[in-house]
């Protein structure tokens, strides 16, 4: 909890010093209007909807580096079957569904099956997906061609009418309420922080290790297969080779940065919403402070490192805690048997 305040009191000490600085320099703020508010909630819905699924997988101690490159494949999947070939919605978001889940059984199989490293796994995921994507589409942008009904695309560009409020950023709550009861009150939510712990703790606790790895990233791969259909409704077409790129990088720091911990173990639906908001927040600067856009990623990259940092110097406060504790209690117990 005191990590998630922690994240709160960041993100409106970000807000105040950037309306004080644009106010400053300028007489004027462009970053509380309602416009850029919506802009913001949009994309921290959408990134925040990747943050979740990379949490579940980096909460067991695994990773996931081929998020861009599925975004890439299912976003393109999507404007093709929905703009090029006509599909119904209907028909054609069961199938790019249905592929995110089967990526995620494929790197569950890899990973649980033939004891590959997940690094290694999702590693080859981001080139191979990627190049499928540019294979099957001759390296050509893929567009809804206006084929797709309005109600259909306001869910990845549209507003709750009457307010500033992006429907994705409603869907991000929708799936992090229900994300986070199945994590935090049921027990194969409470197994996978388990299984990051201590995986072969939790194998002699009977916890069923490798069904929760592939459940993992199986629900990591579709979250992001849901983002990549909201962000093809938002941009409203596809150019495969660049289309996600670096976007695993966002949801990583968005999870690290909400307190999820590359050890595995540990994190909160709660921290990751906050932590996409924080990225979401950094981008947003860079582009309302007017600093080269090339700073964006020294700022993604700088924000990942400071998380890890964090996470390892708590990491060693606890485990001297863990350490000492017992020694305590020792020197007491031969004190009270004096």
């Amino acid at each position: 909890m005191r990590k998630v305040l922690g994240l709160i009191g960041l993100v409106l000490v970000l807000v105040v010093a950037t309306y004080v600085w644009e106010l400053s320099r300028t007489g004027q703020s462009n970053f509380l209007t309602t416009n850029n508010i919506g802009n913001l909630l949009t994309w921290v819905g959408l990134f925040g909807i990747l943050s979740l699924g990379q949490a579940f997988v980096i909460v067991t101690g695994g990773i996931d580096l081929s998020v861009g490159s599925v975004v890439g494949l299912v976003g393109l999947l999507t404007a093709d079957l929905l703009g090029q070939s006509g599909w119904s919605p209907a028909a054609a978001l069961p199938v790019c569904l249905g592929l995110s889940i089967l990526i995620g059984l494929f790197h569950g199989v890899l990973i649980t099956k033939f004891r590959l490293q997940p690094f290694i796994v999702t590693l080859c995921g981001l080139f191979l997906y990627r190049g499928v994507a540019r294979l099957i589409s001759g390296d050509g942008s893929r567009g809804l061609e206006g084929n797709v009904p309005a109600a259909l695309t306001w869910f990845g560009s549209g507003y709750v009418p009457g307010t500033f409020i992006p429907a994705p950023f409603i869907i991000l709550l929708l799936l992090g309420a229900i994300l986070g009861a199945f994590l935090h009150f049921t027990g194969p939510g409470r197994h996978l922080f388990a299984l990051g712990a201590n995986e072969e703790g939790a194998r002699f606790s009977g916890i069923r290790v490798h069904t929760l790895k592939l459940a993992a990233y199986v629900i990591c791969s579709l979250m992001t297969g849901i983002g990549a259909i909201l962000l093809t409704f938002k941009v409203g077409s596809v150019t495969p080779s660049t289309f996600g790129n670096f976007y695993e990088l966002y949801a990583i720091a968005g999870a690290v940065l909400g307190g999820c911990s590359l050890r595995g173990g540990s994190g909160s639906v709660a921290g990751v919403l906050i932590g996409a908001t924080l990225i979401v927040l950094l981008r947003n600067l860079v582009n309302i402070l007017h600093i080269p856009s090339q700073v964006e990623y020294i700022v993604i990259g700088g924000a990942i490192l400071v998380g890890v940092i964090v996470d390892e110097l708590l990491g060693e406060r606890r485990r001297k805690q863990t350490r000492i504790a017992p020694e305590a209690q020792g020197l007491e117990t031969k004190a009270a048997g004096k």
